[in-house]
């Protein structure tokens, strides 16, 4: 069970160094920490040196799913795990046809019959509850341009605290020109 002073990492879509060169500096300090210790990713690693740092944040807990784009590693197509009191399931989102499309997703979480579902490939962090589930996208953490070319990414990562029942989420986006992250921390009440 994760406690508050445990923190699951929610992160994904780096794509270093194809479409970035790494991780803002800023992020790296911030993911320097021994307070993380489960880490979802969802996926589009890029590098097999993403891969490490990633183990080496969380190690065992380190769950990471196949993006369209990891053409290169053996990561599977979905993870579900439990935190807390809380099924979450964890999907790149290319295959969740219409990409982001919230519908689609809060479908594809009823099948992985999760309570959380945390899918990526659109590139743009957001939180939504639909149908008594939560869908989440961390974004992409280097800010790295979309399958449409699209280039207007910022930044972003997430952490979730979850204790029981209880669940917050902190989401850290690098808007551009800024040096530090802007924190957004939001209370999910997860209805049962």
């Amino acid at each position: 069970m994760t406690d508050f002073s445990r923190l699951v990492l929610l992160i994904g879509d780096y794509h270093t160094p194809q479409r970035k060169a790494d991780v803002p500096t800023c992020f790296k300090e911030l993911l320097s920490t021994d307070k993380i210790g489960m880490v979802l990713c969802t996926g589009n690693v890029g590098s097999q040196d993403v891969v490490e740092r990633l183990q080496g944040i969380a190690g065992e807990d380190c769950s990471i799913v196949a993006g369209d784009a990891d053409l290169d590693f053996n990561f599977p197509e979905t993870v579900v795990t439990t935190v807390g009191d809380y099924k979450v399931g964890v999907v790149h989102g290319h295959q969740v046809v219409p990409w982001g499309d919230t519908n689609s997703l809060v479908k594809y979480a009823g099948w992985l019959g999760v309570d959380i579902l945390v899918s990526g490939h659109t590139h743009r962090s957001r939180v939504v509850e639909v149908a008594g589930k939560f869908l989440i996208n961390p974004g992409s953490v280097t800010g790295a341009c979309t399958a449409l070319g699209e280039f207007n990414i910022t930044p972003s990562f997430m952490l979730m605290a979850i204790q029981g029942s209880s669940v917050v989420l902190y989401t850290y986006e690098l808007k551009e020109g800024q040096t530090e992250p802007e924190v957004d921390m939001k209370e999910l009440n997860l209805k049962r």
